[in-house]
């Protein structure tokens, strides 16, 4: 009998807060969901509204990566072989049919992942216009002609690439780190973080429905133990992780030792600088959007909000009127901006930060509290209270190391030399940000600020076609955009020599 793909049962279907129970196997290989063969590793995976358990991940060992891998090189004889027109068909019935389950992919990831329905929509679409984007992009990948007597070269794939996902934005992130890899010729076998197990399984299924190769797309359950089976496979060729910096490090000395390429997502402590000159009501706006989406649990936000004195009041009291104002609860309901952090213990970890701010002489003007929602069935969740710091200082713990909570840091400053360089003291360089009316400013403070990316007037918006990656040890590589292409395949070189052969022997 076909086995039914999880979004066609109906438990998945317009789930609720705290109803759903995921009893289907999470791994997929070979054209179809895997059980697990060694249940006693296994690890409870928690709803973050409500703190029950939702599933049990159980961890993939050396067979079972083994055979993921092996499913993925025998795909990838199979799709490198297709001329990118095919892949691109494939491609865009699989984003497609995203866009037309949007709503229900979007609530299981609501449901696994604890943020807003509103946040998870786009998160959804994003993933879809992903696909979409590199599916125009697969027909294009034609090699060079060179003038050199008769010599051309070309973009070959890579193989088998392994992608590890993080728990913030889980579906997107398989779709960021997969359609690139498609896109050039290779198959992927893909590690969700043991947090969020759920939806990248939907993936693997879409893109099996769409026409994909069995074996093109799978998933592999598991923590760090896996993660380093993958990291030192043989027949793995690449390695894009997004994470933390400590794990990126390890990633990249496990890959090193096979020589494979790596990409590498890492975390930010990211500069929002906001001139006196700026449009006021924006850049609170701006600063709203650099800390509290996805309860702040987001590697680029602009956590450190630099604010010029001048306008310090009324940019503070403005801050805290709309963050007290945001609404906390079921993220499944469409007036909640802000939903449920991922677990009990990253939430004790960031009330942990807020604490010691307090030690050093932060002062709290908002938030920062545990928050118990009315709705009985959500007295276990992992609720926090967004919260704004005034008082800061650059030398403050919740200044220099990512909290990855809803907690901004606002500091004063006088000028702008000053400000990029207090701006720039720091080990991070994934995003930063300025408001202010003077493009010549806007221009200099963007060209003078060590991030990969720089956004003038706004904050957080990342479309699919523009690259998006991180200097210093936020990372190196690029997702998103043409120049991804780069870090999914290797050049070719022929040289054909058309006349005798010139030999000083």
């Amino acid at each position: 009998a076909r086995i039914q793909p999880c979004l066609s049962l109906p438990e998945y279907r317009n789930v609720s807060t705290g109803n759903l129970v995921v009893k289907e196997p999470l791994n997929f290989w070979g054209g179809a969901r895997v059980k697990s063969k060694d249940t006693k590793n296994s690890e409870p995976v928690y709803e973050p509204a409500t703190g029950r358990v939702l599933c049990d991940m159980i961890p993939c060992g050396e067979e079972e990566v083994d055979q993921a891998i092996k499913s993925a090189h025998s795909a990838f004889l199979k799709w490198s072989k297709l001329a990118g027109m095919e892949r691109a068909r494939i491609m865009l019935e699989a984003a497609r049919i995203i866009r037309e389950r949007r709503s229900e992919i979007a609530r299981l990831e609501v449901i696994n992942n604890g943020k807003c329905i509103t946040e998870a929509e786009v998160d959804i679409d994003v993933a879809w216009q992903c696909i979409e984007y590199f599916a125009g992009i697969a027909p294009t990948l034609a090699g060079n002609l060179h003038v050199y007597s008769f010599t051309y070269s070309g973009q070959e794939p890579l193989g088998v690439c392994v992608g590890i996902g993080a728990w913030n934005y889980p579906f997107q992130i398989a779709a960021w780190k997969s359609a690139p890899a498609l896109a050039c010729g290779n198959a992927m076998v893909f590690k969700p973080s043991p947090m969020t197990p759920v939806t990248a399984v939907i993936l693997a299924e879409i893109y099996k429905e769409a026409g994909a190769p069995d074996g093109l797309f799978n998933v592999v359950q598991g923590a760090a133990e896996t993660g380093t089976l993958l990291c030192h496979h043989p027949m793995v060729a690449k390695v894009s992780f997004t994470g933390s910096v400590p794990t990126g490090k390890k990633v990249m000395e496990m890959s090193a030792k096979g020589v494979k390429q790596v990409t590498l997502e890492l975390g930010g402590k990211s500069p929002l600088i906001i001139f006196k000159d700026c449009e006021l009501e924006n850049a609170i706006k701006g600063a709203l959007m650099a800390n509290f989406l996805t309860q702040g649990e987001v590697c680029c936000n602009g956590t450190r909000v630099f604010v010029q004195r001048e306008i310090m009041k009324p940019f503070v009291e403005e801050v805290v009127k709309k963050t007290k104002a945001i609404s906390v609860g079921d993220p499944l309901l469409e007036g909640t901006r802000m939903g449920a952090l991922i677990s009990k213990p990253h939430m004790e970890k960031v009330l942990g930060f807020i604490n010691q701010a307090k030690q050093q002489g932060a002062k709290v003007l908002c938030g920062g509290e545990p928050y118990v929602p009315s709705n009985p069935k959500l007295k276990g969740g992992y609720f926090l209270s967004p919260c704004v710091l005034d008082n800061c200082r650059d030398d403050m713990t919740c200044v220099k190391e990512e909290i990855f909570g809803p907690v901004m840091s606002v500091l004063p400053f006088d000028t702008e030399e000053e400000v990029v360089q207090r701006a720039n003291n720091t080990t991070f360089g994934l995003a930063s940000g300025v408001f202010t009316r003077d493009i010549a400013r806007a221009h200099r403070v963007a060209e003078n600020l060590q991030a990969g990316t720089c956004f003038i007037n706004n904050y957080n918006v990342s479309p699919v076609e523009v690259p998006f990656g991180g200097y210093k040890m936020s990372g190196f590589g690029r997702e998103n955009g043409m120049v991804t292409i780069e870090y999914y395949s290797q050049l070719k070189t022929v040289v054909v020599e058309m006349g005798d052969v010139e030999c000083h022997f």
